[in-house]
């Protein structure tokens, strides 16, 4: 990989990054001087508009449709960042998919198919995607991974049992990723958000709502911004002993 030059940024990739987390995610790093990568599965105007907020802030940024649970679509990815930007510094693997609230007597092959697919296969993928290219071994300039999972993994989810093994398998991906990737110079994290204020939690019903929120010490959601917060440290200079680490984001839940 191309060595970063006088007056040239880093560049990240988010997935799953035209809404939520992702959006604000993608946006944050666009401020904090990354060049980025928006991807996106069928958000495309919402990732168009998170890469023309980058641009209009004088940063630098594209939006790329792939479904991260397809290999060719990943590698189809990667090699569109390689063309416009020659080089790789971060991956923050958040596209994920709930799969819908269904119980373990009601799950079918189709539902599982499409979370793991997404939310671990997917992962797996871009992960070795991202290492090829920032490894120092290879001849890249180290770089680091956030992966997202949920507070789903901890305590099971509510009829989402399949969402939370998802995501606890995301957490054993990121201890495991980590040891190997350390080596290579680039540091592997996650990070686990609670309730978040973001499309699917304002889809609940409004008692639902009202006892998530009474489970919060904090007596809020989050927002995706503080997780985007989160993220961006873990991937920053000031986390550079941070290592296989999982942050909760979840307001003292």
């Amino acid at each position: 990989m191309a060595k970063l030059m006088s007056g040239e940024s880093k560049v990240l990739i988010v997935t799953g990054g035209s809404r939520g987390i992702g959006a604000a995610t993608a946006r944050l790093a666009g401020r904090q001087g990354y060049r980025v990568c928006v991807n996106y599965f069928r958000g495309a105007s919402g990732a168009e508009a998170v890469a023309g907020d980058i641009a209009a802030g004088g940063g630098k940024a594209m939006a790329v449709q792939a479904d991260v649970g397809n290999e060719d679509d990943v590698m189809r990815l990667f090699g569109e960042v390689d063309a416009a930007f020659g080089r790789l510094d971060g991956l923050v693997n958040n596209a994920g998919i709930s799969g819908g609230h269904n119980s373990v007597e009601d799950i079918t092959m189709d539902i599982l198919d499409g979370v793991f697919s997404t939310n671990v296969f997917g992962s797996f993928l871009c992960g070795r995607e991202a290492i090829k290219r920032m490894s120092t071994e290879r001849g890249g300039e180290g770089g680091a991974i956030v992966n997202v999972s949920s507070q789903a993994a901890s305590h099971g989810g509510n009829s989402l049992a399949h969402y939370a093994a998802s995501k606890a398998a995301i957490e054993a991906f990121t201890l495991g990723f980590a040891r190997e990737a350390a080596a290579s110079g680039v540091r592997v994290n996650a990070v686990s958000p609670g309730i978040i204020d973001t499309d699917q939690f304002n889809q609940t019903s409004p008692d639902q709502m009202e006892r998530h929120i009474a489970s919060i010490p904090m007596g809020r959601a989050g927002t995706p911004q503080e997780v985007a917060d989160a993220i961006l440290w873990l991937m920053s200079d000031s986390a550079s002993y941070v290592n296989g680490t999982v942050i909760p984001v979840h307001g003292g839940r």
